[in-house]
């Protein structure tokens, strides 16, 4: 009879009976790697099938992530985390332009700094954005009973297939050297609109016209806290 390092119960078996712990942990070895990566990026439940379904199907997909079933999709931080890596790892790679946001200050100043991180690090300034573009599609679709957190979820899914597209169209610029970051961040666009809305309710075309001004209204409402940011920053210095 031999004890469960984890809970202490007694296994006659390969498995303990209470948490389910394995007897034996497999070894980490060239195999282990090998499973893990093909379970981060398998067509039944991995990346490559959550960007199939969010692509074809983004807002009845999450909702049923968030309402039914949370085992279909990849997690959606693991997602923007994985997605927004893959961005950050192509544009090393192909070095295409992607200043989709620009600041026109002086270089001394703070909020010059703050953006050109934003510049640098749109994986990470995108979660940011998130926060801000979730309260305005929480004000603008308060009828509905999804809550913040929820909404979160949602734009963790949306932004992440949205730093894809980035990619996509990042990598074809490098290979080709035909500048397409400005339609990049044109499909973009149209596809946080068109997801967000489904989101909320697909028949409707005033869903879409809220989602586009959440979207909107959310990213100059990140762009303002920074540059706001960087004055109080400047003055107390």
């Amino acid at each position: 009879m031999n004890t469960c390092i984890k809970c202490n119960s007694e296994v006659q078996s390969n498995y303990c009976p209470n948490c389910g712990h394995p007897q034996k942990v497999e070894r980490i070895n060239g195999r282990y790697i090998l499973s893990e990566v093909t379970n981060v990026l398998n067509f039944q439940k991995g990346i490559l099938y959550t960007t199939k379904e969010l692509l074809i199907r983004p807002g009845h997909n999450i909702r049923t992530f968030i309402s039914e079933d949370r085992n279909r999709l990849v997690k959606p931080i693991v997602f923007i985390l994985v997605t927004s890596l893959f961005y950050t790892l192509f544009l090393r790679i192909f070095n295409f332009e992607d200043a989709y946001i620009n600041y026109s200050g002086t270089p001394e100043s703070t909020s010059y700094a703050i953006f050109k991180w934003i510049q640098g690090n749109y994986g990470y300034s995108n979660m940011i954005m998130a926060v801000f573009i979730a309260l305005w599609l929480k004000l603008l679709f308060r009828k509905y009973a999804f809550n913040f957190f929820e909404i979160l979820i949602l734009l963790c899914f949306v932004m992440g297939i949205g730093m894809l597209i980035y990619a996509v169209f990042g990598i074809t610029q490098g290979l080709t050297g035909i500048h397409f970051m400005q339609i990049a961040a044109i499909v973009g666009f149209i596809y946080t609109t068109f997801a967000l809305g489904q989101f909320f309710e697909q028949g409707k075309a005033m869903s879409y016209v809220k989602a586009f001004f959440a979207y909107i209204l959310g990213m100059l409402s990140f762009s303002i806290a920074a540059v706001v940011i960087g004055i109080l920053i400047d003055l107390i210095k």
